[in-house]
């Protein structure tokens, strides 16, 4: 078998979704239809904070055309005394998000819903729905919901002895903090804040579901996971998982949040009550109030080094937006803040905190981007302090194999010093600049993951080849799969076809989410090729009559291993694929597993601006990424995934944020006047793969997607530094915002 020929992994092959999503054939979530469907529509909160104290649906359900009204009466109660985790989410929490039960928590929180024989039947019926609130007061900042006369969200969280917003709290620590700082020449502390920021994915939530006369439900959505679409939707209505098969579409983009679900079993409910298949989507607006941003964040930063360069200490506090319930990403902001670096004493705390916003939701390396804009801009002037080079700064104290991170694992062979030698020698980063212009550099971290996959690979009776997975593909990862069954098998990339299978066609396999997937799936997708290929030799031993040792696999075809195993000429797949029947039936085996050994990407960012003092606009005039990303199986999709963090690492330092208005509702609900990046709005945003291969990966993989997202924030914010000599602690940028920094200085 001869695997280091490459002819296939780390090629740029055609991608398998290409020729289907550039001429619309690819068929997402809304486009799904059914004989004898209706529509589904929700009532959402208008209020940011308020005790429900009676619905009544019976004027909606009377309307004709109605065919089921529900409230969170129809779906399992999950008491608030009790944790019932699902992964690394709280059923109690999902449920409550879901379908609002004694209070509404932000505005745009669901309390009823409606399926009827139109959208507009549907929407008539909404207004039908009476629903007595008893008005609360609301907060929405993350800094107001820790003070202490903030109103509170849930008197059954309790922090220090006492109700508060503050649901938990995480820690880190290495080393001795006090005696790291007392050690310190110089000290630099600041504070910072970034506003939530949308994923932004272009599709909306959307779903179809079915429940058949025998009870058994079939859900098509476009989603991150079907298992876990399947899991929670048992949990939330009370069915059992083999009743519920998950049908996973193509997915318009998701970046971690479409990892929960909004809109399954609401279809569901009403599904059952009606007899007849529902379909709900979203619009935009209730995209942007009701679906998972990520958070906005306080943070305070304080890094201490010696004269000769050497960090010593590092102190990090970071309180994050959970939205209205538990669960915001302090794990990536507490935890990936520092492990770029070798330091010897680090104290980081993350606290997650409720207000009266929507849910966070999952966003490309959670919490990370978060912690490192903080911790990357305090780097940035200690070495201007130092006088050094911030880029040689960060090499001096970079992290690499034996360095102990903070959260606790001593790091393997790692690239993240590869990364920094690259971006040193690039052109890019000696290239001249000219006035309002500055260039900024940050580094990244994340940690990456492996976790349960599934694949089954199938010969068919011409030899071409069908590998299905269990994990939505939305980076790349069919591709990927294809490029490494091609090469283990030895054949053409064209004659492997690749698909995505359902809830009933293949076991389980966690979320496609923390730069797991092309990871575990290469692992299971090699080790199942790998017993194929062993059927196969095993096939051409009956055929040739000899024992199966003696046997090779090569370049697609068996071989004899040598001149005493005898003189036969080889066999091509198709050739053993044509003989299956008489040599002993399917060939075609399948692997799940618990995949480990996924190791940390780490990232290095230069980042050129020009800003125009008089309008405040700050323009990315070149950026440039440099990536360890173990072995690029696709380089061409590893791109796409570092261009992409980038464009949205830019939106969210320069003009991306949620406003609220005076009555706690998202005053900007759409495209239009939510700001994200468009073309015009960037330049070409070049990319460096690095490759140091991961040793416990048999490709050498490690997780692309999550790390282009972590250095960009303070990369763009250290460049705007060096264009105006002015440093700005709040995100976004905009012109606004500059224009007031510049006026404060009397620029």
């Amino acid at each position: 078998m001869n695997v280091l020929a490459n002819k296939w992994i780390g090629q740029r092959t055609i991608r398998p979704d290409g020729a289907d999503k550039v001429t619309g054939r690819a068929a997402y979530a809304a486009d799904t239809t059914m004989p004898g469907m209706i529509w589904g529509r929700i009532l959402r909160s208008p209020h940011a904070h308020a005790r429900i104290k009676s619905i009544d649906t019976s004027k909606a359900a009377a309307l004709p055309g109605v065919k089921a009204v529900m409230t969170a009466k129809d779906m399992v109660e999950f008491p608030l005394d009790k944790s019932v985790m699902l992964g690394i989410q709280d059923m109690r929490w999902m449920a409550r998000n879901v379908m609002a039960t004694d209070k509404v928590l932000f505005a745009g929180h669901p309390v009823a819903a409606v399926a009827a024989i139109s959208e507009s039947v549907a929407a008539e019926a909404l207004k039908l729905i009476e629903v007595d609130y008893e008005v609360l007061p609301w907060v929405i900042d993350v800094e107001a919901a820790i003070r202490p006369d903030a109103p509170i969200l849930h008197d059954h969280i309790q922090f220090e002895g006492k109700p508060s917003n503050i649901a938990s709290k995480l820690e880190h620590r290495l080393g001795d903090i006090d005696a790291g700082f007392a050690e310190a020449d110089v000290i630099v502390e600041r504070s910072f804040r970034t506003a939530a920021v949308h994923q932004g994915y272009i599709e909306p939530h959307a779903c179809l579901v079915s429940v058949s006369p025998d009870g058994k439900a079939t859900v098509w959505s476009s989603s991150q996971g079907q298992f876990m679409v399947r899991a929670m939707c048992a949990h939330l209505t009370g069915l059992a998982q083999n009743d519920i098969r998950a049908i996973p579409a193509e997915i318009g983009g998701g970046f971690g949040g479409k990892t929960i679900i909004y809109l399954e079993p609401v279809a569901l409910v009403l599904a059952k009550l009606s007899g007849r298949p529902v379909k709900l989507a979203m619009t935009r607006e209730e995209v942007f109030r009701a679906s998972g941003p990520t958070s906005g964040s306080y943070s305070t930063v304080k890094i201490g080094a010696k004269k000769d360069g050497r960090i010593v200490a590092a102190k990090g506090t970071y309180y994050l937006q959970a939205g209205c319930l538990p669960g915001s990403p302090i794990r990536g902001a507490a935890g990936c803040a520092f492990a770029p670096y070798d330091i010897p004493n680090v104290h980081s705390i993350g606290f997650d905190v409720v207000s009266n916003r929507s849910k966070v939701a999952a966003y490309r390396a959670p919490g990370a981007p978060i912690g490192a804009y903080a911790a990357e801009c305090v780097l940035d002037e200690v070495a201007e302090a130092l006088k050094l080079d911030p880029l040689q700064f960060r090499l001096l104290n970079a992290a690499k194999q034996g360095t102990k991170a903070a959260h606790g694992p001593v790091f393997p062979r790692i690239g993240f010093e590869e990364t920094l030698r690259a971006a040193i020698e690039h052109p890019h980063y000696a290239a001249p600049l000219g006035p309002n212009q500055g260039r900024g550099v940050a580094s990244g971290f994340w940690f990456n993951a492996g976790g349960e996959s599934s694949a089954q690979v199938n010969i068919a009776e011409d030899g071409t080849v069908v590998v299905v997975t269990g994990h939505p593909d939305v980076g790349g990862s069919r591709a990927s799969t294809a490029n490494i069954t091609a090469e283990l098998l030895g054949i053409d990339y064209n004659k492997v076809s690749v698909m995505i299978g359902d809830t009933n066609m293949i076991g389980f396999s966690n979320l496609t989410g923390g730069s797991r997937v092309t990871y575990a799936s290469a692992m299971v997708v090699t080790q199942s090729t790998e017993k194929v290929i062993t059927t196969l030799r095993e096939r051409a031993a009956k055929i040739w009559k000899i024992d199966p040792e003696a046997v090779t696999w090569e370049d697609g075809e068996a071989r004899p291993a040598g001149a005493n195993a005898g003189q036969f000429p080889p066999l091509t797949l198709a050739q053993i694929a044509a003989r299956a029947t008489e040599t002993g039936g399917p060939i075609g085996a399948g692997v799940q597993l618990n995949t480990t050994g996924a190791e940390g990407g780490f990232a290095t960012h230069i980042c050129d601006v020009e800003v125009d003092p008089e309008l405040g606009i700050v323009r990315v005039l070149r950026y440039t990424s440099f990536q360890d990303v173990g072995r690029a199986i696709h380089p061409a999709y590893v791109e796409g995934q570092m261009q992409g963090g980038v464009a949205q690492g830019i939106g969210w330092a320069l003009s991306e944020e949620y406003i609220y208005d005076k009555q706690g509702r998202v005053d900007n609900p759409g495209f239009l006047d939510y700001r994200m990046p468009v073309c015009s709005d960037l330049p070409m945003l070049d990319t460096v793969i690095i490759e140091v291969p991961n040793p416990k990966h048999p490709q050498g993989v490690r997780g692309v997607g999550e790390v282009p997202l972590v250095p960009p924030l303070a990369a763009v914010a250290n460049a705007v530094y060096h264009a105006l000599g002015h440093r700005f602690y709040s995100l976004p940028m905009s012109p606004p915002r500059v224009l007031a920094v510049l006026d404060s200085a009397g620029a």
